[in-house]
């Protein structure tokens, strides 16, 4: 029942006018997952407390403090995911692969002059470069039968009442033009697409990432107390292109044949945040050390601009066809993400190896949309109502075989949608190896994820959603120098 509520409330605020953005976009942009180094992948990011690698920056900076030597690290990735999708007992399955850097790292270490035996500030180091935390690449087929509705229905109740000129030109004014729409009189109009009995189509091909510029500082007290601090400047770029089409293959309509509706979104944003972190040594001996941390997020500030652009062909039995183009639209508002709390520990053994886990909370609910025109209260109420707080879980480990190191690792990331709407949980297992000498190292990792989700053609309570069903496989490779 609660599913069907939120359904008919996104129906009712469902825009066939010109704004684009909407609750999707505000859950899309605050998710992030662990990405970066492949030594940091390979353990499932679960370095919060483990330190001395580049991409635990953006997870706690205290871990900066741990290195002991200036280190460069740089790490290619190629990427794929598949997506197979069930609509209506049809299966569709589509992929896409992408290369890419996930890492490019700088850490200058700066011993203080106090000794080994002198308690004190043993070490302030610095760390800038890029970490990768989300990647966009998907492409996704969904197609069948469809007995209840038609895209044009929705179109039509928007349409009612209105006068051509008050027509949304990115949706119902193309139907009118492509004669989809047509009048009884100035403003009552009727469709000439059958009210469902229709075979649909839709094609997504999403690209782009989220990547974080991060600027960072991590003081080492007496081995035993390291604290941190990151500047981070993320910037996104994400562009869908969709092309979704509906067609009377039974031939129940005398006029009508198909039609298609392609869009083209381009979204790209640029936000700052604040990172602060902690991380205590309360156990150290020869034989085991443990290490706590944790680190709080500020929420990501972002200045988002989006443009867009939709076109519209239909066909008829007789053998025309008509054509409408939308203009350009385009607008900038502002995204700010929840804000994230995390909790950290990390058993060591010396020469043998690590043993670590990450708790992170967050609350996708807090996620805000703002503009200075746009005051967005029925996306922002959607935020509040579809969303939730969530627990996600890291753990790492990594065994020490002389130069070299196998690691592994597991990642639950919750679903964000309260429960009844939607199950969009993400797992992660990886695994990895290690080489290490003295000023150089070379890691491998390998992470394999996956995730489902209901995906609904268009809003209305008459539509069945298709069920997604999208593994991923990343592949990084880190080639790191210590001077």
């Amino acid at each position: 029942m609660k599913k069907l509520i939120i359904i008919i409330s996104v129906a009712l605020f469902f825009s066939v006018e010109i704004m684009a953005q909407n609750d999707i976009d505000a859950l899309r942009y605050s998710m992030i997952s662990f990405g970066g180094t492949a030594r940091y992948n390979s353990m499932a990011g679960a370095f919060g407390a483990v330190g001395a690698d580049f991409s635990a920056i953006s997870t706690n900076p205290a871990g900066l403090g741990n290195y002991r030597r200036n280190e460069f690290t740089f790490t290619p990735s190629i990427y794929t995911s598949a997506t197979n999708a069930t609509y209506n007992g049809v299966v569709a399955n589509d992929n896409k692969y992408n290369f890419n850097i996930g890492n490019l790292g700088m850490v200058y270490a700066f011993k203080t002059k106090n000794n080994e035996e002198e308690k004190g500030w043993k070490s302030v180091n610095f760390g800038f470069g890029l970490n990768r935390n989300n990647n966009f690449h998907k492409r996704v087929l969904i197609e069948g039968n469809n007995t209840q509705s038609s895209l044009m229905d929705l179109y039509l109740n928007a349409a009612q009442g209105k006068t051509y000129g008050d027509l949304d030109p990115f949706s119902t004014q193309l139907a009118f033009n492509t004669y989809l729409l047509d009048t009884l009189s100035e403003t009552n109009y009727f469709s000439n697409v059958p009210n469902g009995d229709l075979f649909q189509r839709k094609y997504m091909e999403t690209k782009g990432a989220m990547q974080e510029m991060v600027f960072a500082l991590g003081a080492n007290y007496n081995h035993k107390l390291y604290i941190g601090a990151t500047f981070g400047f993320p910037y996104i770029k994400f562009n869908e292109i969709t092309s979704y089409e509906e067609i009377d293959e039974k031939d129940t309509s005398a006029v009508f044949d198909r039609f298609i509706l392609n869009e083209d979104l381009e979204t790209t944003a640029s936000g700052f945040n604040f990172k602060l972190g902690i991380v205590y040594v309360p156990l150290d001996l020869e034989k085991i050390k443990i290490k706590m941390g944790g680190a709080v997020h500020t929420p990501t500030f972002y200045d988002m601009h989006d443009e867009w652009m939709k076109n519209m062909v239909a066909y008829y039995d007789n053998g025309s066809s008509f054509s409408g183009d939308s203009p350009n639209g385009s607008f900038d508002y502002k995204l700010t993400t929840p804000m994230k709390a995390i909790g950290s520990i990390a058993i060591q053994i010396p020469q043998l190896g690590t043993i670590s886990a990450d708790y992170e909370f967050l609350d996708y609910a807090e996620s805000r949309l703002r503009s200075k025109t746009e005051k967005y209260f029925d996306e922002n109420n959607l935020i509040k109502q579809k969303y939730r707080k969530t627990n996600n879980l890291r753990i790492g480990a990594e065994a020490l075989v002389g130069l070299f190191s196998l690691r592994c690792g597991y990642a639950l990331y919750n679903s964000p949608f309260k429960s009844g709407l939607n199950n969009a949980e993400r797992t992660s297992v990886t695994a990895g190896l290690g080489i290490m000498d003295k000023s150089y190292f070379l890691d491998f990792a390998y992470v394999y994820s996956k995730w489902n989700e209901d995906y609904y053609l268009y809003n209305d309570v008459n539509i069945s959603p298709a069920f997604l069903k999208t593994t991923s496989h990343n592949f990084l490779v880190t080639l790191g120098f210590k001077f």
